[in-house]
């Protein structure tokens, strides 16, 4: 049923809540001193309260991963995975939620290990799924930062990946988009590679190989502000954290609205989804018919 077109709709994406990054930023210390995420609880109600308002109600709300910040085998690590659970469990149970894997969620270097502990706390690290004629693939963009620990999953997910983009040339989809944590890049494919892009010749090869597939658009997280930029039509989204905030941006989420021709999408403060919600030029683009 979800293979066909049925006109346009919206989702949500928010990154980054990351219990305990505001106090071990504040602190100076990333490593060990995220033993305190009041602010962030906070935050992610605001931002579950504000989704719940919206009316027509999202399809789904998707998280782009560093879901906590304590690495793994860290000693806050459980009970920052416990309080965003039991936020999330406020979401209205009309609005599925979809998650993705970020380097604080299963560590910077993966391991089986951290992959399997992140399966069994949130389910797949990778995978994809229909939504009203769009397809939906969710990656795990640490196996393309550094799989050394792991490389035959990373070749995995590589195999599925290129499997799942045939499935879509035969469905003859509306749309592709992707979930993944860390960008492609920030604001040039061609940019120099550092800890908040993959590493230039990784990047090249997927971005042919979205571009070829006929991809859209890439939404990430991970850079705690907002960015983006284009490679041969497709878009690469950059929205910045529901949590803390590493430069200008206000804590917030991202509408996306998906339209037949196009994918359009806007970002907004917590504060201003609350009181306003969405704005009527969006609204509009979800009232026309098919």
């Amino acid at each position: 049923d979800e293979y066909q077109w049925k006109g346009p709709f919206y989702f949500i994406q928010g990154a980054d809540p990351q219990f305990g990054l505001i106090k071990a930023w504040a602190v100076g210390d990333t490593n060990n001193g995220d033993d305190e995420w009041r602010e962030e609880i906070k935050l992610t109600e605001q931002a579950v309260q504000a989704i719940n308002k919206l009316n027509p109600k999202p399809k789904f709300f998707v998280l782009c991963g560093d879901l906590i910040h304590g690495m793994p085998g860290t000693q806050w690590r459980k009970d920052q995975e416990e309080d965003l659970k039991n936020v999330l469990k406020n979401t209205d149970q009309d609005i599925p939620l979809v998650f993705v894997s970020g380097n604080h969620d299963i560590g910077n270097t993966p391991t089986r290990e951290t992959i399997d502990n992140y399966c069994k706390s949130w389910g797949d690290d990778y995978f994809s799924f229909w939504v009203g004629g769009v397809f939906f693939l969710v990656l795990n963009s640490q196996l393309y930062f550094d799989s050394s620990k792991c490389p035959e999953l990373k070749q995995a997910q590589d195999v599925w990946l290129n499997g799942q983009l045939a499935v879509a040339e035969k469905h003859k989809c509306k749309h592709i988009i992707v979930f993944q944590h860390i960008p492609l890049f920030l604001r040039k494919p061609d940019e120099d590679h550092d800890y908040f892009n993959l590493e230039k010749s990784v990047r090249q090869e997927i971005m042919e190989k979205f571009h070829k597939a006929g991809v859209k658009a890439v939404f990430s997280g991970h850079y705690h502000r907002n960015a983006g930029g284009s490679y041969r039509g497709l878009e690469m989204v950059v929205s910045s954290a529901i949590g803390c905030q590493l430069g200008e941006d206000t804590h917030g989420l991202r509408v996306v609205v998906v339209t037949d021709e196009k994918i359009v999408h806007r970002y907004y403060s917590l504060d201003e989804l609350s009181s306003q919600g969405m704005e009527k030029e969006l609204l509009d683009m979800l009232a026309k018919p098919n």
